[in-house]
């Protein structure tokens, strides 16, 4: 079921949301802002029927899929239903996981801190924890099997967080890392007690591997700024982009608008899972990641990303510089490749390699591709996700930015792909055409 008005409708709004200046206007109208006639219907239509179909074939469970210009949305497709079976149609403001997607809020307030001059891309980050003071880096294994350890060249720094390139690694996409924390728990308790719970698996700056780093990113955010995580993404990013349904901890009416995670079944089918614990703001945490953890509504996250892609300010609001956007969205690895993961781990992710035969490279936040996507994203659009198969990118230089949310595991499921990848082909087509 697809909640919008007629895109007839739409057109007969134009001049009053031309007169909008916040992202609530355009919402409250349902859809396309400013401009909606400069993009062609049939490409658009044509998105409609995919996403309906995808839902209708349990390719997706259902789907919240935004995407707008600097005229404002110019594509909001709605469909399916947030828990296959017996939950209630998806809607606007369904609620999803959207885990590692946080990291680029994380990036964002790191990036604010630089530039109030409170953090340095170049020096040694704060020495809070004894893994980024004192790290051991993963040197290979002795001939019992044990890991061997030796001090880094060189410290870790902001920008190696940033970027992926410290050294910390997630087990899911890293065999070392599994073997490493296999290796330990068959010490002594003792001897295990010392092993370092956290070791680089390279050098800094000398590899990229998707990780924990960003995690790393938050507890630095939090030690220097003097506020927790969630206080500042509140006080500093959230609230003033109007990001209301953002957060750690969200409310009993936000639950209730919460989409339930699904599992790709060796059939193909989907299955739903049971509805995670449901902490309330009394009982929760009190600290929390800034590489996971996070909920959202694919209307805030189009909001950041759109605050993001004119330059740091959103709805006359400001959050970032706009040459400290434009460092976020540049390649900071040189020659070093980006973005392809292999699993250890099967069931919660497949491997991931979203652009076959594209170089990637990493800047502060995103993954970029060097060139051109065929019938997509041009070359230097800015990109990542979330492991429930939640997905953005940024496109600076064909003006477009778009967000996709299902609920679904393992990651990068390919039929999940497969209908993210025909809605940016539609999108293009559309700005080709219209």
């Amino acid at each position: 079921m697809r909640h919008k008005p007629s895109r007839r409708d739409i057109l007969m709004t134009t001049a009053t949301l031309a007169a909008a200046c916040s992202f609530a206007s355009s919402r409250a109208a349902g859809g396309r802002a400013n401009e909606p006639a400069a993009l062609a219907e049939k490409p658009l239509l044509r998105i409609d029927a995919q996403l309906r179909t995808a839902a209708s074939a349990g390719d997706v469970p259902g789907v919240v899929a935004l995407a707008a210009t600097d005229s404002g949305i110019v594509y909001e497709g709605v469909f399916g239903s947030r828990r296959l079976g017996d939950g209630p149609a998806m809607t606007r403001d369904t609620v999803f996981r959207v885990a590692s997607m946080v990291k680029l809020i994380t990036s964002v307030a790191a990036m604010r801190l630089v530039e109030l001059g409170k953090l340095s891309l170049d020096a040694p980050v704060p020495d809070i924890d004894p893994a980024l003071g004192t790290p051991q880096v993963l040197d290979g294994f002795d001939a019992a099997g044990l890991p061997k350890l030796r001090p880094p060249k060189r410290p870790i720094l902001l920008r190696h967080l940033l970027t992926h390139t410290a050294g910390f690694t997630y087990r899911l996409w890293d065999a070392e890392a599994v073997r490493y924390f296999n290796a330990i728990d068959r010490l002594p308790t003792a001897a295990k007690s010392k092993a370092p719970h956290t070791p680089l698996m390279f050098d800094p700056g000398e590899r990229w591997q998707y990780g924990t780093s960003i995690d790393w990113v938050g507890r630095i955010v939090e030690s220097v700024s003097g506020e927790p995580l969630d206080v500042y993404f509140r006080r500093h990013i959230l609230d003033p982009l109007g990001m209301r349904d953002t957060a750690f901890v969200i409310s009993a009416q936000q639950r209730e608008r919460e989409a339930s995670g699904h599992r790709r079944q060796p059939d193909g089918s989907l299955a739903p899972q049971s509805q995670e614990h449901q902490a309330t703001a009394q009982t929760a945490q009190q600290s929390f990641s800034g590489g996971g953890g996070i909920y959202s509504t694919a209307a805030d996250y189009l909001t950041l990303i759109r605050a993001l892609m004119q330059g740091g300010a959103f709805g006359g609001v400001r959050v970032l510089r706009p040459d400290t956007v434009a460092l976020m969205g540049q390649n900071q690895i040189g020659t070093i490749e980006a973005g392809i993961l292999k699993t250890t781990t099967p069931a919660l992710s497949n491997n991931v390699d979203f652009f076959p035969g594209i170089s990637l490279r990493w800047g502060f936040g995103h993954m970029i591709n060097m060139q051109p996507v065929p019938n997509g994203r041009s070359a230097g659009s800015l990109t990542w996700a979330g492991l429930y198969n939640t997905y953005y990118w940024i496109d600076p230089n064909k003006r477009i930015a778009a967000v996709f949310m299902t609920q679904v595991l393992p990651f990068a499921d390919q039929r999940v792909l497969r209908v993210y990848q025909a809605f940016e082909r539609g999108i293009y087509e559309a700005v080709k055409t219209g």
